[in-house]
């Protein structure tokens, strides 16, 4: 019996030998594919950091440490910019002109957020209705967004000038005026002549986004509450702004940060005046940087500016965020 036994051990032991010899090689471990994925991923993302690395963070870091130089433009000439520590921002915000550029920085903000929003949403409202031409008339309110905004500015002045601007002559046509009105001109028209040619310009970017968000509430919402009897302002108060709200909090971010750091629209409607009645953090910080060439307070003044619209950006986000988890 033992002998039958090592006889068909002995037999079949080289076969079995051949066959192991025939099957695959072991497939890797899950672990090994996982660094692998892991590996591609990070490949495919340098590219991404490289491009930030170079564009955006040598900027930044490079704006910060300016801030602490004396760096005017000696410093391409002799290479040194001496280190004056926290001089630069003591200056700028112990300066008369920080107080006035920051109330009309706040000023500038708030009116021209306020109103783009609000017209933005009423007209993403009303093109959610459809009627002919509804398209063709939604791609014509995108122009002043496409519009270069140094052109923007330029057909503006044009229109607000005191003399022959279109503005006054129209009113002037139609008896309401009957002298020109200072709109960039007087200290207390100026800020609110460029707060409405900036809301012009806002207006497109609010229309599209807030449009897109509407598009994507279900229909069935408005059927349901429409028998609960939730119509007209109700649908709206109970279904479109709970819906629209993260919408909303993107929309006002990006606004709040563009608007801080506006400075094309003001340079050429006003150039900060009359009387500094326009200026502004980002208006100043051009013309201590360029016109005065004192690059480390400009520097400083930026950076102000940056601080600004993260606390802005930081506290807005946790509050909506709340909002939304209650």
């Amino acid at each position: 019996m033992s002998l039958t036994a090592d006889l068909s051990q002995a037999k079949t032991g080289p076969a079995l030998s051949k066959v192991r010899g025939s099957l695959p090689a072991p497939v890797p471990g899950r672990r090994t594919r996982r660094c692998r994925e892991r590996l591609f991923q990070w490949l495919f993302l340098v590219p991404a950091v490289v491009y930030m690395a170079m564009f955006f963070g040598y900027p930044v870091v490079k704006n910060v440490v300016m801030s602490f130089q004396d760096y005017t433009t000696a410093t391409f000439f002799t290479g040194e910019a001496p280190w004056v520590g926290l001089a630069n921002y003591v200056t700028v915000l112990s300066s008369s002109l920080f107080s006035t550029s920051l109330v009309n920085t706040a000023l500038f903000t708030v009116g021209s957020i306020a109103g783009q929003f609000a017209v933005g949403l009423a007209l993403a409202i009303f093109f959610q209705r459809k009627f002919p031409l509804n398209g063709i008339l939604r791609s014509l309110l995108l122009l002043p967004w496409l519009l270069p905004l140094i052109v923007s500015s330029a057909v503006w002045r044009w229109i607000l000038d005191k003399d022959s601007g279109a503005l006054n002559r129209f009113l002037g046509e139609l008896h309401i005026v009957d002298t020109g009105v200072p709109w960039l001109t007087s200290t207390s028209l100026a800020l609110i002549a460029v707060v409405g040619v900036n809301i012009w310009i806002g207006i497109p970017f609010n229309l599209t986004i807030l449009y897109g968000g509407l598009r994507e509430i279900p229909d069935e919402l408005y059927e349901a509450g429409s028998l609960d009897g939730a119509t007209g302002w109700k649908a709206f108060r109970h279904i479109t702004w709970p819906m629209l709200r993260p919408v909303v909090s993107v929309v006002l971010v990006l606004g709040v940060v563009y608007t801080l750091k506006v400075l094309d629209i003001i340079l050429g409607l006003t150039n900060g005046g009359p009387a500094n009645s326009t200026q502004t953090i980002a208006t100043q910080s051009y013309a201590l940087s360029f016109q005065e060439f004192k690059f480390g307070e400009g520097a400083a003044l930026g950076n102000v500016l940056v601080t600004i619209s993260l606390v802005f950006a930081v506290l807005y986000l946790r509050a909506s965020r709340r909002a939304v988890d209650e």
